[in-house]
């Protein structure tokens, strides 16, 4: 083989790369990691997710508290239906006692609906004490390659995550995220009240406007008579 030397200049080489015969431990990405960025355009797909055990933000529960885990593909029908059927039994009967709190728990996409269900809770049922802590919490998820070759790959990301207590209890008001059972019913009906307000001034507005349209297009006659133009 003949080989030429080229002075003073500078020739790339391609760079190849063979895959390793070994195996080893699937890559660790975040949750800034440039393949989230593009979606995971690569041909991957979740298998598998686990989130990290974290405390109960409301210490000093009563026993038996109803815990209520909102997931991204619950339905919220079942939630609630659940859930009222705990909350609203009667407190004479025996055999099952009404539960005085529950809480409701969410993370990521699953945050609006677990805020909609307490949004239900709190029409069905009423006057809760209501309690919100918001927290970040871990999440692992393992993705696999739909390309065949068996490439996995491990991915740490942190969500934002809701927990709500509803309880016929009180609850301490000076605690932060406390709402009292009030709130709710006040702010429907200062709404009620203003869009009667504002519904009522519309009113005299227009009939204003039509007297004084009415009294500008007559004219007054010498002769005792009004004519129209």
């Amino acid at each position: 083989m003949d080989l030429s030397i080229v002075k003073d200049e500078h020739v790339p080489f391609p760079v190849e790369t063979t895959a390793a015969h070994h195996t080893s431990a699937p890559p660790v990405l975040t949750s800034h990691s440039p393949v989230l960025n593009q979606g995971l355009a690569a041909g991957f797909k979740r298998v598998f997710r686990t989130e990290e055990d974290s405390p109960c933000p409301f210490p000093g529960l009563l026993p038996g508290v109803l815990e209520m885990r909102v997931k991204e593909g619950s339905k919220i029908r079942n939630l609630m239906g659940f859930a009222m059927a705990r909350m609203q039994c009667k407190e004479g009967n025996s055999e099952q006692v009404g539960l005085r709190q529950v809480v409701f728990t969410g993370s990521g996409r699953a945050v609006t609906k677990t805020i909609t269900c307490v949004e239900i809770m709190k029409r069905k049922v009423g006057g809760l004490h209501q309690l919100t802590k918001l927290r970040y919490k871990g999440i692992r998820e393992l993705w696999e390659s739909q390309e065949g070759g068996g490439a996995k790959m491990t991915v740490h990301r942190t969500v934002p995550s809701i927990s709500i207590l509803l309880s016929k209890d009180p609850l301490n008001p000076l605690e932060p995220g406390y709402q009292p059972p009030e709130m709710q019913s006040v702010l429907w009906e200062e709404r009620q009240d203003s869009d009667a307000v504002c519904s009522d001034a519309g009113k005299r507005q227009f009939d204003y406007n039509v007297i004084q349209s009415e009294t500008q297009s007559k004219r007054f006659c010498p002769q005792g008579g009004i004519s129209l133009n």
